[in-house]
C-alpha cells in the first residue's frame, strides 16, 4: 500500500466516547455500576429458580435462560467499553474483534428468539389457561429454549464467516464502544458490499419477525385482559404487561435503528448513544421487569434473605458463646 492509512492492520483501538478524562471517568463509574447490578440481579434470579421448587416451572425456566443469556450478552461488550473509558482506548486483535462481533450478534439473536418464546408462554398462560399444562410442559419448553439458542448462534454465522475473510486497513481506530458491524466493515480494505448486505438482511429478518410475533402475542394478551371483569385484576395485569412491553419496545426500537437498515459509511455519535441503550440499559431493566416484579420471585427472594439472616445470627451467637 502506498498510503500509511491503507496499510493492512492486525488489530484495532476501540476509542469509545471522545470526551474529557472527567467525563470518561464518570461514564466508567456509571457503566461499571450498571454492569455489576445487571450481573448480580441475573445471578440471583438463576439461583432462585434453581433452588426454589415453586419456581421450577416452564415460565421460570424461560426466565432462567433469559437471565443466563443476559449475563453473557453484557459481558461480551461492557468490559471493553469500561477499558476504553478508563484508559481512553482499548486494543483488540482482528480475530478478537470478529469473535466479539459474532458473540454479540449471536446472543442478541438469541435474546430475540427467547423474547418470542416468553411472549408465547404468557399468551398460553393468560389466553388459554385450561390448556396451558398440556401445551407448555417442561419438555416442550426445553425444546423451545434449545431451538432459540441454536437459531440465535446460527443466524449470524454466514455474514461473520464472510467478514472473517476480509482484510482490514488503517487507520486502526474504531470510533465505537466495541467491535460492531458498521465500524468494523468501514475498516475493510476492499469492497464489503456482500458482507454488509447480508448483515442488514439477516438482522432485519431476525428483528422484524421476532418483533412481530412478540407483538402479536401481547396483542392477544391485552384483549384477554380487557375481558377480565374485575377492575383491580385488569389494572394488575396491565401493570405487568405494560412493563414487559416497555422493555420490549425499548429493545426493538434501538436494535431496529442500529441494524435493520443499511450500514452507514460514516461513523456517528448517535450510533454510540443508541448502543448504550441496547448493550447496557436494557439488560439492566430486563431482570427488574421480567423477574423481580414477579410476586413469586419476590417471595422466594424474601425467604432466601431471611434464611441468610438466621444463618448469620446463629453464627454470631456461636462466636459470642465461644468468646
Amino acid at each position: 500500500m502506498e498510503s500509511a492509512n491503507r496499510t493492512v492492520v492486525n488489530g484495532f483501538i476501540i476509542l469509545g466516547f471522545s470526551a474529557s478524562p472527567q467525563i470518561r471517568m464518570l461514564s466508567f463509574v456509571l457503566v461499571l455500576a450498571t454492569y455489576v447490578l445487571t450481573v448480580t440481579a441475573n445471578v440471583i434470579i438463576i439461583s432462585l429458580i434453581k433452588t426454589n421448587r415453586k419456581l421450577q416451572r416452564p415460565m421460570y425456566y424461560f426466565l432462567g435462560n433469559f437471565s443466563f443469556m443476559e449475563i453473557w450478552y453484557t459481558t461480551s461488550t461492557v468490559p471493553k467499553m469500561l477499558e476504553s473509558f478508563l484508559v481512553g482506548g482499548s486494543t483488540i486483535s482482528v480475530a478478537g474483534c470478529i469473535s466479539q462481533l459474532y458473540l454479540f450478534f449471536a446472543l442478541g439473536s438469541t435474546e430475540c428468539f427467547l423474547l418470542v418464546t416468553m411472549a408465547y408462554d404468557r399468551y398460553l398462560a393468560i389466553c388459554r389457561p385450561l390448556h396451558y399444562p398440556t401445551l407448555m410442559t417442561l419438555q416442550i419448553s426445553t425444546r423451545m429454549v434449545t431451538a432459540a439458542w441454536v437459531a440465535g448462534f446460527l443466524a449470524p454465522l454466514v455474514p461473520i464467516v464472510l467478514i472473517s475473510q476480509l482484510s482490514f486497513c488503517g487507520p486502526k481506530e474504531i470510533h465505537h464502544f466495541f467491535c460492531d458491524a458498521g465500524p468494523l466493515l468501514r475498516r475493510s480494505c476492499g469492497a464489503a458490499f456482500l458482507s454488509s448486505t447480508l448483515v442488514t438482511v439477516l438482522a432485519s429478518m431476525v428483528i422484524y419477525s421476532t418483533c412481530l410475533l412478540t407483538m402479536v402475542s401481547y396483542t392477544f394478551i391485552i384483549f384477554s385482559i380487557l375481558r377480565i371483569p374485575s377492575a383491580s385484576g385488569r389494572q394488575k395485569a396491565f401493570s405487568t404487561c405494560g412493563s414487559h412491553l416497555t422493555v420490549v419496545v425499548i429493545f426493538y426500537a434501538t436494535i431496529i435503528f442500529a441494524y435493520a437498515q443499511p450500514i452507514s459509511t460514516t461513523a456517528s455519535e448517535l450510533d454510540k448513544v443508541v448502543s448504550v441503550f441496547y448493550a447496557v440499559v436494557t439488560p439492566l431493566l430486563n431482570p427488574m421487569i421480567y423477574s423481580l416484579r414477579n410476586k413469586e420471585v419476590r417471595e422466594a427472594l424474601k425467604k432466601l434473605v431471611s434464611k441468610k439472616k438466621v444463618f448469620v445470627n446463629n453464627i454470631g451467637t456461636i462466636i459470642m458463646v465461644c468468646w
